[in-house]
């Protein structure tokens, strides 16, 4: 072979290995940042930062219970409660009885009939599938990306993801941190003002809370979940909340979960007006770290109770993006 054709082999099969790497290169960059997969709890994980749910963790919050006191953090769900856009919640009592009477004693009973997205209404708990980013072309379920680098295209189905349902979370029993930067201001917080690393040291320093631990839940009190029901229209207009800064700096401690007195935990509007919900996808998307929502923090604020057992088990719902129920805090 002659020397001119290997110098023409070599341009072609450099010319090859560099459009390999700058595929990679591409596909290692994405909207929001390098490649965060695979999870390092492995790459088929599905549970995220409820893996931090130790028995050494259980433990620790054990020694948090000093009264026996229990504080229901979820609210009512009800019609005309606050929910975003077209979302909508409905509970019906067929008939009254439902069923019955039956044999001898006449027994009668009641059934409910419940419908909307009970994962994404009132207290909402956001799994792992709710939130992710397209990497690529819109409309390709492949570029779409979620929780561990698992694409849209492994996940869907009519009937319920097929992966990272929130039926893979694992239940939560661990030591909860309530930061009042609402107490700390002196005021309820308003419409898109951010909640900074700076006003979460100064909450920690006003109520003695130490530090944030590994596989903690972190619960922001911004006075805005005193609208609930009284001022939806102004509930739903937008939230304070913390934005990429504290989720950062929440990300880097290895908690558990986030939760608050509002909608989305985080600010909204967003300051930067080309973003929109950056820190969902920082937790959810590249840390596995849940977001709980719509919280009742009132009577923790009024007994002023900054560190507790918190307690929830998310319900099983196959497939499903996120789940409904009532934590608890016990103190």
């Amino acid at each position: 072979m002659s020397t001119a054709k290997h110098i023409v082999i070599g341009l072609v099969v450099g010319m090859l290995l560099m459009a390999t790497a700058a595929a990679a290169a591409a596909q290692a960059m994405t909207p929001i940042g390098p490649q965060w997969w695979p999870s390092r709890w492995g790459a088929g994980d599905e549970a995220g930062a409820s893996n931090l749910m130790t028995p050494d963790k259980v433990l620790e919050a054990v020694k948090l219970i000093t009264t026996g006191k229990v504080y229901r953090l979820g609210r009512t769900y009800e019609p005309g409660m606050p929910m975003r856009g077209l979302r909508n919640y409905k509970l019906v009592i067929p008939t009254l009885p439902t069923g019955g009477p039956f044999a001898k004693n006449r027994l009668i009973f009641n059934e409910e009939y419940v419908t909307g997205e009970l994962g994404q209404v009132g207290t909402q708990f956001d799994g792992l599938g709710h939130i992710g980013v397209l990497v690529g072309a819109e409309g390709d379920q492949n570029a779409m990306r979620f929780y561990n680098g698992f694409t849209g295209a492994e996940m869907v189905s009519t009937y319920g993801l097929k992966k990272l349902g929130v039926e893979k979370v694992k239940p939560f029993f661990t030591r909860g941190v309530l930061l009042d930067v609402a107490g700390y201001k002196g005021r309820m917080l308003d419409r898109g003002e951010e909640i900074t690393v700076a006003d979460v040291r100064a909450t920690m320093a006003k109520q003695g809370v130490s530090d944030i631990r590994r596989g903690d839940v972190v619960l922001f009190n911004t006075g805005w979940g005193s609208l609930w029901m009284k001022d939806n229209a102004r509930f739903d207009s937008g939230e304070p909340g913390i934005g990429l800064e504290v989720a950062r700096w929440l990300a880097d401690r290895q908690i558990a979960c986030v939760g608050s007195d509002t909608w989305a935990t985080e600010v909204q509007p967003n300051p930067d007006p080309d973003l929109r919900g950056p820190v969902h996808q920082e937790l959810l998307t590249k840390n596995g770290i849940f977001n709980h929502e719509n919280l009742d923090l009132s009577e923790l604020v009024r007994d002023r109770v900054w560190e507790f057992a918190y307690v929830f088990v998310p319900v099983p719902l196959k497939g499903a993006t996120g789940s409904p129920g009532s934590p608890i805090a016990v103190r």
